[in-house]
């Protein structure tokens, strides 16, 4: 979009693809329009945009636009907030001679698009929360051959696959506001095609569950995606060869999962203590539970479920542990700049639905979340090794 085209919608008080704002001071309503947009309700198939420094009547509100309100504001994409994750770019611009950051945000093909759990539309030149017809019309917006793996049917799995009490009981609770769920008049079926666990290949077939609906409400996941598990291994000794001391394959619904591999690791944890501490004993745990958790739940977020049938391996030696996790870098990442800070997502319904259950609390910061732990507990630096189909995590003991 050049900036003529930018300078006539930004002169049109009543286009339905522009919002005004003077400043981030209203960063909620900021965040609502580009959830609006993002759903693209009117249709339009174009980009809405949102003016930051620019008043209501389209004067300039002469607003700084510094580095800092720009990294603000491009943080917006993928804080959690707005899922899935809206596409968007932040550029600065000078529009008739007013210095303003301009946000463009790309219709998705993944709809409904939420804001804190609430699907948003635009309405003429305001934004308001969308009913539930208007949700059901989001909902048949979705094109199935253009999303990811993690919303593909399953075209053999039928809803009795799906564990319908754990989806009303844990996930709708921790996905939609209090409000929401007290004023939802919706049937089971218009909830799990709302929150993605399901939909249809075509109007006249049935509900399928979707890979998402499987690996988080799925009664037997495995059945479908087989290598949805996780293999435990604890050896007694540095090598593969070495006798095993104990080996689990964890399995089930995500919650189940997650919280059956946060029980084995506390089981294994070994606490020693620094008796030469004065005047308070201190404890070191072999490992820091929270650093394992974390690189646990990345593993299973960031791992390929499409392309193999590998299960996400964890290694328990003498030594060290090695997480083994079934595909390479994705998007954006790539060998070179692992591990430094760039984000992107191979399943991201998944990670909306790991941050709704509140495995995420921010996106990003998971490995940076294990090494500072690691280094709190003396444990050594993680090691990785990054391979085309593969990922592997080194954890070393901490010794002292």
């Amino acid at each position: 979009m050049n900036d003529e085209e930018l300078e006539r919608l930004l002169n049109d008080l009543e286009s339905d693809r522009v919002e005004r704002k003077a400043s981030i001071s209203s960063k909620d309503k900021i965040c609502k329009a580009i959830c609006a947009f993002a759903n693209d309700f009117p249709n339009h198939k174009q980009p809405g945009v949102v003016f930051v420094g620019i008043n209501d009547n389209g004067t300039c509100a002469n607003l700084s636009i510094d580095d800092k309100l720009l990294i603000t504001l491009a943080s917006i994409r993928s804080d959690g907030n707005i899922l899935p994750f809206p596409v968007l770019k932040v550029q600065k611009k000078t529009l008739k001679g007013c210095e303003i950051a301009v946000i463009f945000v790309e219709p998705s093909e993944n709809t409904p698009v939420r804001y804190d759990g609430r699907a948003w539309i635009r309405v003429g030149p305001t934004t308001r929360q969308a009913t539930a017809q208007e949700e059901r019309l989001l909902n048949e917006k979705r094109r199935s051959k253009d999303l990811p793996f993690d919303l593909q049917p399953i075209s053999y799995a039928t809803l009795d696959d799906l564990d319908l009490d754990l989806f009303r009981r844990i996930y709708l609770p921790s996905a939609l506001p209090i409000d929401v769920l007290e004023q939802n008049e919706r049937s089971i079926e218009q909830q799990l095609v709302s929150m993605r666990f399901a939909t249809k290949e075509s109007a006249e077939a049935p509900l399928r569950p979707t890979v998402l609906g499987l690996l988080v409400a799925g009664k037997d996941p495995c059945s479908f995606i087989p290598g949805a598990y996780i293999q435990f291994v604890r050896f007694d000794g540095p090598e593969l060869n070495d006798p095993i001391k104990d080996q689990k394959e964890i399995s089930g619904a995500l919650s189940e999962m997650l919280q059956m591999l946060e029980n084995i690791f506390r089981a294994h944890i070994s606490i020693a203590s620094d008796i030469t501490a004065d005047p308070i004993e201190l404890q070191y745990p072999d490992y820091p539970l929270i650093a394992l958790q974390q690189l646990a739940r990345n593993a299973v977020l960031h791992r390929n479920y499409e392309g193999t049938n590998a299960p996400i391996k964890i290694y328990w030696f003498r030594d060290r542990i090695e997480m083994h996790n079934p595909g390479g870098p994705f998007g954006q990442v790539t060998r070179q700049n692992f591990g430094q800070g760039i984000n992107d997502y191979r399943n991201p319904n998944l990670a909306g639905a790991m941050k709704n259950l509140g495995y995420v609390q921010r996106f990003g910061v998971g490995i940076p979340i294990a090494q500072r732990e690691l280094a709190k507990n003396r444990n050594p630096l993680l090691e990785f090794v990054v391979e085309d189909t593969h990922i592997l995590v080194i954890i070393g003991k901490n010794h002292e």
